[in-house]
């Protein structure tokens, strides 16, 4: 629809336009709330504004001694000819943003085993129980997926093992570890490396290899005991214990900042925030993320996540991030983890690396994922599908396919193609493009298309909601202060 809500201009607005000696730069527009509007730009700076602002500046009519105008000016939305290295400024933050595309895949997630001794409701791995050697990954399988880690060009690399549950193949992670360093003396990469474990298997052996070689653990804490063992089912119904014990000892001999935990929100959760942050504030956890069920393994199998919708989890996590910014105001710096990359892509130039948040989707090039039989898929979900029957994103197997072969394969160029936030129908020109990505593992998985229509789609209505909520928080100045501190 036309903004001038006019079939004919006035001649007025052509003599206006020809005393307004200014060029406007590319550039989107959503609505926030009533009669305001989200305005973005290619590298995500933004302004809000009122429809009569809105209206000046796309009738380009805006008064250039007012306050908007030097807005627009030193946020890239115009320039004019005291602004000639504008666009040489917002091509840098463009480049800038760019930046983790082309250094290409950083983050390799080996699947060592698929054995776990837990049985949660809404697991979204097709887990297997803790006796069958067969689904645990080779050290063949593991030395030729550590070759292609090092093809990637990624100055950075992270190694993460995950499974079910990846101690019960520790003996794997000590090989791999190993040598991957081996390998690394020659490569010179940044190498981390994660081991993400629900801690029941957490014993001094592990807690000494970590502190050798520096290894950050990842573990899962619902809330508190009642809640986290209902989500959380294991033998001895004791994961709250058993999680909490692993948390204090991976604390205390490898520090603070080498562990966290994460949360997923099943429907008991929903009326628990305020009690789950507590338990995180309780254990010396200094983040929480706040995430809802996802649309793979058990999670299905069991309709978990049919027991709530997209509105109901919005109302928990408001709640949970006003309970957050309560807990900063008192001095106790505490963040949310989503809303802290939300605040990166809204108020730096720099990438974030979130492989949901990206466009081109982050799938392969970001982050890739090494089956414990050797398959490889374009991202974690794309192999939970895989682990439902469904091996759409499967790009080969490290026994029959080379690097090239896999990372130039018509299943990953397809996807990525699709991927592109900036030509997929109701994305192409959405305010929020800057800031959001299209995800296309979750869309075949909710609706059979990669692209997705995004008027039905669970992954766009839970982002829009989300980057309306944080921009107007943002426009409370004491607010904007604690959330401008979460910005890595």
């Amino acid at each position: 629809m036309s903004l001038l809500g006019k079939r004919f201009k006035l001649v007025d607005d052509f003599n206006q336009a020809k005393n307004h000696d200014y060029h406007l730069l590319p550039s989107r527009f959503a609505g926030l709330d009533d009669g305001r509007y989200l305005l973005s730009n290619e590298v995500g700076e933004y302004l809000v504004v009122d429809r009569p602002q809105l209206e000046s500046y796309v009738r380009k009519i805006v008064d250039q001694d007012t306050d908007f105008y030097h807005d627009l000016k030193s946020k890239h939305f115009l320039f004019d000819d005291d602004s000639n290295v504008a666009i040489d400024l917002l091509a840098l933050k463009y480049r800038t943003k760019a930046l983790r595309t082309s250094q290409f895949t950083s983050l390799h997630i080996f699947v060592v085993t698929l054995r776990c001794d837990y049985t949660c409701q809404y697991c979204q791995v097709s887990r297997q129980t803790d006796d069958k050697h067969a689904f645990d990954m080779s050290e063949e399988t593991a030395s030729k997926a550590l070759a292609l880690v090092f093809r990637s060009p990624s100055p950075a690399i992270k190694i993460e093992f995950q499974g079910g549950e990846p101690l019960l193949n520790f003996n794997l992670i000590q090989y791999l570890v190993s040598e991957a360093k081996k390998l690394n003396e020659t490569y010179k990469r940044d190498l981390q490396f994660v081991i993400t474990s629900n801690l029941s298997f957490l014993d001094d052996t592990v807690l000494a290899f970590c502190q050798e070689h520096g290894i950050h653990l990842s573990t899962s804490l619902d809330g508190n005991e009642s809640l986290h063992n209902s989500n959380r089912p294991r033998p001895g119904k004791n994961s709250y214990e058993i999680t909490v014990k692993g948390i204090k000892n991976a604390q205390r001999f490898l520090g603070r900042d080498k562990i966290g935990a994460l949360m997923t929100t099943t429907e008991k959760s929903l009326s628990q925030v305020r009690s789950i942050i507590d338990t995180y504030l309780e254990h010396n956890l200094d983040c929480i993320f706040l995430r809802p069920l996802s649309p793979y393994g058990f999670a299905i199998k069991n309709h978990q996540t049919q027991k709530y919708d997209i509105d109901r989890w919005f109302e928990f996590y408001k709640e949970g991030l006003d309970y957050i910014l309560e807990i900063n105001r008192q001095g106790h710096h505490f963040v949310e983890v989503y809303t802290q990359i939300i605040l990166t892509k809204l108020l730096s130039p720099f990438n974030t690396g979130y492989v949901d948040l990206q466009s081109p989707s982050g799938a392969a090039i970001a982050a890739i994922v090494y089956n414990y039989d050797g398959d490889v898929y374009a991202s974690d979900e794309a192999r939970m599908l895989a682990e439902m029957g469904d091996k759409k994103f499967r790009l080969g197997s490290v026994h029959t396919d080379s690097y090239e072969d896999i990372w130039l394969s018509d299943v990953l160029l397809d996807t990525l193609e699709s991927s592109l936030s900036e030509s997929a129908p109701m994305c192409h020109d959405c305010g929020f493009l800057p800031y959001c990505g299209t995800d296309p593992v979750y869309h075949y998985a909710t609706q059979q298309d990669v692209v997705g229509h995004k008027a039905f789609s669970g992954f766009c209505a839970k982002n829009m909601k989300i980057f309306k909520h944080v921009i107007k928080l943002l426009e409370d100045p004491d607010t904007k202060k604690i959330l401008t501190n979460w910005v890595r």
